[in-house]
C-alpha cells in the first residue's frame, strides 16, 4: 500500500538567524520562522492535504513549528532530533569543517554524531512510523541536517534530485512502499530571496 510522508524542516530559529551551530541545543523561533510556519501551512491547505497523523524531534523549535501547521495529535520522538554537535553545538557555524570532513568531524573533535549514526536512527524511526498501517498521509517536522542525511540513504532510489539546501519550512514529498521511500517533490516555499 503507497502511503505519504511530508518531512518538513521547521522555521527559522534565533540561532540560524544568528548563524549558530544548532543540534540538540534549541532556540526559539523567530517572527520570520512562525511566518514560514504559516505559509508552509498554506501550502497543505491550498493542496488540499490532510493528515493521519503528526510527529516532530523533542526540539521545541519542531513542535512549535508543527503547532502551526495542523491542530492534530501528534508524538515527539528523540530519532527525529538533529545530529549531535557535541561540544560545537552553540557555537559559530564558521566553526564547521569543510564538507570533505563533515562525515566524522563531530564524533572525532566534539564528542557527536557522525552522518552514518544520523541516517541510521532517522532512517529507523522512519520507517517505524510509516510501518504502521493506518499511517496513510504522515507529517514530520524535523531539522535541516538529519532531513539531509534521512534524504541521502534514499537519494538512489529517487528520480528527483536536491538541487539547492533545505530552508527552513521546506518540505520533501516522499511516497512509502514496499520498505522504500521514493522523493516525488521538494517544497521550498520559504527560499530566502538574493
Amino acid at each position: 500500500m503507497k502511503k505519504t510522508l511530508y518531512l518538513m524542516r521547521h522555521g527559522e530559529t534565533e540561532f540560524n538567524k544568528k548563524k549558530r551551530i544548532q543540534g540538540w541545543t534549541d532556540s526559539p523561533l523567530t517572527q520570520n520562522g512562525i511566518d514560514q510556519a504559516k505559509k508552509a501551512k498554506e501550502w497543505f491547505e491550498k493542496n488540499k492535504i490532510q493528515f493521519t497523523h503528526a510527529y516532530c524531534s523533542t526540539s521545541e523549535r519542531a513542535s512549535d513549528t508543527l503547532e502551526l501547521i495542523t491542530t492534530l495529535s501528534y508524538k515527539r520522538l528523540k530519532g527525529l532530533k538533529e545530529m549531535n554537535f557535541g561540544k560545537f553545538d552553540g557555537e559559530s557555524e564558521s566553526l564547521n569543517p569543510p564538507l570533505d570532513q563533515y562525515d566524522t568531524f563531530f564524533s572525532v573533535y566534539g564528542n557527536g554524531e557522525t552522518r552514518a549514526q544520523v541516517q541510521q536512527r532517522m532512517n529507523e524511526t522512519i520507517t517505524n512510523i510509516m510501518r504502521h498501517s493506518d499511517h496513510e498521509s504522515v507529517l514530520i517536522v524535523s531539522h535541516g541536517g538529519a532531513i539531509a542525511n534521512f534524504y541521502r540513504k534514499w537519494e538512489n532510489e529517487s528520480p528527483i534530485k536536491k538541487n539547492e539546501p533545505f530552508y527552513n519550512c521546506c518540505i520533501l514529498k516522499y511516497i512509502y512502499e514496499d520498505g522504500k521511500f521514493i522523493l516525488e517533490n521538494v517544497v521550498n516555499e520559504n527560499k530566502p530571496a538574493r
